[in-house]
């Protein structure tokens, strides 16, 4: 059972309770002095000595520094809800606040005070949230002034948020082993076939390698009931439910759906010659997610294309557009792609180049077997993956209600 101080009194703060007797509440100024922090452009040097700290992390480094650790970086614009410790010299940007902490407040149970911190009560702005100096400073903490007492506190914490930490990373490293195995079973059965015991031939394809002897390899330009095609130019201003989506790149869902915050339409008019029908694939040509796909299908509605993006459109009789959907799930796609990028000086894969994608094909009866199979080891390995992130979830909150306990002296952790 957890430990509890002898005696409580009131802190008339809601969401903090009783605190422990001894205690006091003290609001954030009476801890530190809040410091604006400076633009970093002129200071900027990729070979510099000292990190360049912003809400959002490290920026870069720079051969001066502004400050002396250790300190804490508090949100002043954008990610305002992470503060950071500072042990070494740093120099703090314009979007974030750095604190001169007083030598009456231990700094490491400083920072674990400012994780507590519910940022949404005191934010300002939407589009950018902001916190300014004045809120930031009258924010209430149950504070003890024992020095001694507060670094036992900051060790503990350190202690059991460093284990907790090292099980969330070992879980996320779970998660990455997880989506390589789909990946290497993904690319056996779409390469190589159900049947282990299949005579194999040389596909005379490098980063293919060998095939079942009864299987073909073809362009994606053979397998296709249409020629590749471009989307639409146009911009995405609109937002009319009634008309055609607009799909683009940054649509994409990891889960391999349509984002639904991410909604533009095109009018009708614009959309017609760009429209797309169940099973089409796009591709992405360019930018960071060149290579991407998106298997338009099961939507509830009529949507087109943009101009970033390749429209394919298999052929049912030669080739199903789940497999062909799933040979861009496969390392070897990959390996293709990073093939094209060898020869190129942008990352750019255009029509002509997707048009000569070798694909490994077996007969439409067997990729129909093959697509069922990787489906239910897609399903048991994402119920792990699931099961996983969920506990990562909850590790999560328990650090942060592990923090909220001890630093409010709800949890004693000293003798």
């Amino acid at each position: 059972m957890s430990k509890k101080y002898p005696k409580y009194k009131p802190s008339n703060i809601e969401w903090i309770g009783d605190i422990p007797e001894h205690w006091e509440i003290k609001v954030l100024k009476r801890l530190a002095k809040i410091c604006n922090g400076q633009d970093h452009k002129k200071v900027w040097d990729a070979n510099g000595q000292f990190p360049i700290i912003g809400t959002g992390g490290t920026f870069g480094y720079t051969d001066s520094y502004l400050h002396q650790g250790p300190s804490v970086i508090l949100g002043r614009k954008g990610t305002i809800d992470k503060p950071q410790y500072m042990e070494a010299p740093f120099w703090s940007v314009d979007t974030a606040y750095y604190t001169e902490i007083f030598p009456s407040t231990n700094p490491r149970y400083f920072y674990y005070l400012c994780t507590t911190i519910n940022f949404e009560l005191y934010k300002y702005g939407s589009a950018v949230p902001s916190m300014s100096q004045e809120v930031l400073n009258q924010i209430p903490f149950s504070v003890t002034n024992a020095l001694e007492e507060q670094i036992a506190i900051a060790n503990y914490l350190d202690k059991k948020t460093q284990e907790i930490d090292q099980l969330i990373e070992d879980k996320k490293q779970l998660i990455q082993l997880l989506e390589e195995e789909k990946t290497t079973i993904i690319s056996q059965l779409i390469t190589k076939g159900i049947d282990s015991n299949a005579e194999m031939c040389d596909s005379g394809i490098e980063w293919i390698g060998e095939i079942p002897k009864n299987w073909v390899t073809k362009k994606l330009k053979y397998v296709l009931s249409d020629k590749l095609k471009y989307g639409a130019n146009e911009s995405a201003d609109e937002e009319n439910r009634e008309h055609p989506r607009y799909i683009r790149i940054t649509d994409f869902g990891k889960n391999g759906k349509l984002k639904k915050d991410t909604f533009k339409s095109l009018p009708p008019e614009k959309a017609n010659e760009y429209f797309l029908k169940e099973g089409d694939i796009l591709f992405a040509r360019s930018g960071a997610t060149v290579g991407k796909t998106f298997q338009f299908k099961n939507y509830n509605g009529i949507a087109c294309f943009a101009g970033y993006l390749i429209k394919v459109s298999p052929n049912p009789e030669l080739i199903l557009s789940d497999y062909l959907y799933l040979f861009t799930k496969t390392s070897n796609y990959k390996q293709w792609k990073n093939s094209i990028f060898n020869q190129a000086t942008i990352q750019n894969i255009g029509a002509d180049k997707y048009a000569y994608l070798d694909i490994t094909i077996p007969k439409v009866e067997e990729q129909k077997v093959i697509i069922d199979h990787i489906h239910k080891e897609s399903d048991r390995i994402d119920s792990k993956i699931k099961k996983t992130k969920k506990l990562i979830d909850l590790l999560i909150e328990y650090r942060s209600a592990l923090i909220s306990e001890v630093v409010t002296g709800k949890v004693k952790v000293i003798d």
